[in-house]
């Protein structure tokens, strides 16, 4: 006999809306209790640890004051940056957050720096995760959804560090979203994604292996645009900065941690944490990324559109050696694409108390990487990603000699 609390963990069914309620309430209440006390008592620009008020949104508001400056190519110049944070924040001591975006992120940089920097902060958060929110009452219409998506902890993680998560969730889970219905507004909106050069193989192979060729057009189209109105306003000389930028970003930043091994939530960052030697992280990151990318491909052409998208979401962060754990709002948007087909066909064993545990995640899996090494944010992702290419193939048969499985409902 099976005991009660396993099968009731193997089936979902201590997930009930009242539980789930309970549990996004408290999360969502102690989310806003937190950025009250944080702003609360912010001086200035800075908390009270003396960092910038959103952490890496100092470098994105001072690359856009240096572009209203005559002084865009600069901002890759990591001393010339500094000196502008410095500045900004009015202390010699603030520290110091890098700027390694494509040239045309410095428009999204420019515009928000026509405000004062704490109004440009919650301008910008909030304008991306209302974004991002509504999408995800698009995927899963419920009157939980709401809830359940702004309690997230990776939300709470976003907004901590003022990251574009919001935006890189909104525009990647929308065009995929509307890229069989609406290929040209998907294109279009994946093409936006040109400031995030990590996910520069995965997305081109998965819209020329969709067929969709009026969403291939959308996106040459929006980064063709964006890539010309940069140059057009700016010229070569931010395009020569952020390449020869590239080498020191690769070197200090990706292979050697200066951001933090327990932020860095890639196969290629676990290694290197758990002292591998940068060959040895580089070839395990390209093993996952094979697999990610080759789960994508035949996602794309065998899977239902909501398992594709959850495909497609998982392996944009596994196939890359640099995502933090800000950017798993893109393990957000999957879990509710498999909510949504979970609803649809229902759930397989296991499948619904998993994608809880990847919804918590990111409350823990920093702290626990710092605390032990163990990278549980990957390891979650990767489970995230299991049961994604799982129901492709159990539900959606992507795979002609896949057997049957013994946990089927």
């Amino acid at each position: 006999m099976k005991m009660p609390m396993i099968e009731a963990i193997a089936t979902g069914s201590w997930l009930d809306r009242r539980r789930i309620a309970m549990v996004a309430q408290i999360s969502l209440g102690a989310t806003v209790l937190m950025f009250v006390a944080l702003f609360a008592t912010a001086h200035g620009t800075l908390d009270f640890l003396g960092r910038p008020l959103g952490t890496d949104f100092s470098n994105v508001w001072s690359a856009g004051w240096m572009a209203l400056h005559g002084q865009a190519a600069e901002a890759w110049d990591w001393g010339t940056q500094a000196a502008v944070q410095r500045a900004v924040h009015h202390d010699p001591q603030v520290p110091f957050y890098g700027w390694h975006y494509p040239p045309p992120f410095m428009l999204v940089a420019a515009l928000l720096a026509l405000l004062p920097y704490v109004a440009a902060l919650v301008v910008w958060q909030a304008v991306t995760l209302a974004a991002a929110l509504w999408l995800v009452t698009r995927i899963v219409p419920d009157r939980l959804t709401l809830l359940a998506a702004a309690a997230a902890p990776v939300v709470m993680v976003c907004l901590g560090h003022g990251h574009n998560g919001f935006l890189t969730a909104a525009l990647l889970g929308g065009g995929l979203l509307l890229l069989d219905d609406r290929p040209f507004t998907a294109g279009l909106l994946i093409g936006c994604l040109v400031y995030k050069p990590q996910f520069a193989v995965l997305l081109p192979l998965v819209l020329l292996a969709s067929g969709q060729w009026r969403a291939v057009g959308g996106a040459i189209l929006s980064a063709g645009t964006l890539v010309l109105v940069t140059y057009a306003i700016w010229g070569w000389p931010v395009w020569q900065a952020f390449i020869d930028s590239l080498p020191l970003t690769r070197s200090v930043v990706i292979e050697a941690g200066n951001t933090g091994w327990e932020k860095i939530q890639t196969a290629f960052g676990a290694i290197r944490a758990l002292g591998g030697s940068v060959p040895l992280a580089y070839a395990v990151q390209g093993a996952v990324t094979a697999v990610a990318l080759l789960a994508s491909l035949i996602a794309t052409l065998r899977a239902t559109p909501a398992v594709r998208n959850a495909v497609v979401l998982t392996a944009a962060l596994l196939s890359t050696p640099y995502a933090l754990d800000y950017d798993y709002t893109l393990a957000g948007m999957a879990i509710a694409f498999l909510v949504a087909d979970g609803r649809a066909r229902g759930f397989l064993r296991w499948e619904a108390s998993l994608l809880a545990i990847a919804w918590a995640m990111p409350l823990f899996a920093r702290s626990i990487a710092h605390a032990t090494l163990i990278p549980l944010g990957v390891m979650s992702l990767l489970a995230l990603f299991a049961v994604a290419v799982r129901r492709m193939a159990l539900l959606d048969h992507a795979f002609a000699n896949i057997t049957p499985s013994p946990f089927r409902r």
